[in-house]
């Protein structure tokens, strides 16, 4: 590209920041994404992110729409809920328009808009999304771990339950309230995670994916003492540990690995090929645990952010 080119890309970029979407422009964010996804082979924003692009404003969120000559090019999503991180962000340039400073300029944005205190995800860890964090002047801070293990001829010891234990699938509807409240104990350390809403899981249980029976709750005496929540992502073949969680004081008797033994099994029984889950590569507990499950890592994510 000519610097007349760049010179000309730049004057006609324009950068619109919007609390919501209307329908048209999430569509026309959800197919940029699926373009670099084709390209990148991974998705730029993660499911949070892609949720939040339907049913209007959410508070603390804020979607920022990258145009050049009327053409959407790139998008940036900035989160600003945790009472105590700084906001976190996602970004992504249309492959066709990279390397012609779309992504300094959504950096620069975003960087504007949480008072220099912000944190970015650069799913896959590539190299351009490393010089872009340099660039920004921001530094590693966070390393999530994709592992993934086959669960073809699949064989693991049965699951021993905690005396009183029994496990059942969770119910819409009747579930809901009880489990957010476990969720939001066990994760509590875990803002991602720990901080989902009644609006979020009513999101989550009307995605296409969302099968109640894939999501187990263990029990004690009625309470709900931890759970296994499985998704299927049936285009790739792929079935997910979404998220196991444990109730704080019940944590440490193997029921984690018990359910995700069960959840595995449900996974392996569906037909799918190969399971997958997230794990941050500090919790060393939880590693160690899906390691003698037989995962291993697959690929990386990581979080860059400013210096504090």
């Amino acid at each position: 590209m000519s610097s007349d080119d760049t010179a000309r890309a730049f004057s006609a970029r324009s950068i619109d920041t919007r609390s919501a979407l209307t329908p048209e422009q999430a569509e026309a964010v959800l197919g940029l994404l699926a373009e670099a996804a084709e390209a990148d082979g991974q998705q730029p924003v993660s499911e949070q992110g892609r949720l939040h692009l339907r049913g209007g404003a959410r508070e603390g969120v804020s979607h920022l729409l990258l145009t050049v000559e009327d053409e959407l090019v790139g998008y940036a999503q900035l989160e600003d809920t945790d009472p105590v991180e700084a906001p976190a962000a996602e970004l992504v340039v249309r492959p066709s328009h990279r390397g012609r400073g779309h992504g300094r300029a959504l950096g620069a944005a975003l960087l504007a808009a949480s008072g220099k205190r912000l944190r970015v995800w650069a799913h896959g860890g590539h190299s351009a999304a490393r010089h872009l964090a340099q660039v920004l002047g921001l530094t590693l801070f966070r390393e999530l771990r994709q592992m993934r293990r086959s669960l073809t001829d699949l064989e693991l010891p049965d699951p021993v339950l905690p005396e009183g234990v029994t496990v059942r699938a969770f119910v819409p509807g009747k579930d809901d309230t009880a489990w957010l409240a476990v969720n939001a104990a066990a994760f509590a350390h875990h803002p991602e995670q720990g901080g989902l809403t009644p609006r979020d899981l009513d999101a989550r249980e009307a995605e296409p994916w969302f099968d109640p029976a894939g999501f187990f709750l263990a029990e004690r005496r009625g309470e709900i003492i931890g759970f296994h929540w499985t998704k299927v992502h049936a285009e790739e073949g792929l079935g997910e540990v979404y998220v196991v969680g444990v109730r704080p004081g019940d944590q440490g008797g193997g029921l984690g690995k018990s359910l995700t033994t069960i959840g595995l099994r449900h996974l392996s029984r569906q037909g799918l090929p190969t399971a997958m889950l997230y794990v941050d590569a500090d919790n060393t507990a939880a590693v160690s645990v899906y390691e003698r499950l037989g995962f291993g890592v697959y690929e990386t994510d990581l979080m860059y952010r400013t210096e504090t």
